[in-house]
């Protein structure tokens, strides 16, 4: 008995997919996501090959990041960032997740504050002065 033929425009890869979704900038990145395991789908590990279908559910780390995302839709095509949203929904918990973890890293950044950028030759001499514990020259004060 033939096996029916099934709907090529209801499924397509899943690195493909993950790419038009605008997760990744390339199919090759999303691939190797997939083969390494930081993107699984109902918490298993997936080859690029896999059908992506509406309704399946995707976990996406990043990072320290973890997004828990459904697929909406699909598209043949890469669009826009806007069209690109339209193709997934994250769920309520990792959106939380992801919110809560903006505010950790602005707070951190307020804590630890950046340099201008690389000292002048005056300040690496205070700095190597400062070292060595010797006190600075009195020839050597600003102003």
């Amino acid at each position: 008995m033939k096996q029916p033929l099934r709907d090529i425009t209801a499924s397509m890869r899943l690195d493909k997919w993950l790419w038009c979704a605008r997760f990744y900038k390339s199919r090759s990145d999303a691939a190797e996501a997939l083969r390494s395991g930081k993107v699984q789908v109902d918490g298993k590990r997936v080859k690029a090959s896999r059908l992506a279908v509406p309704g399946m559910v995707l976990q996406i780390h990043s990072g320290a990041l973890a997004r828990e995302i459904t697929v909406l839709a699909l598209s043949p095509q890469r669009r826009s960032a806007t069209a690109a949203a339209a193709l997934f929904k994250e769920s309520v918990e990792s959106l939380a997740r992801r919110e809560r973890h903006a505010v950790q890293l602005k707070l951190d950044r307020a804590l630890h504050p950046r340099t201008p950028g690389r000292p002048t030759k005056r300040d690496r001499r205070r700095i190597i002065r400062f070292r060595r514990a010797v006190p600075e020259s009195p020839g050597d004060t600003e102003g």
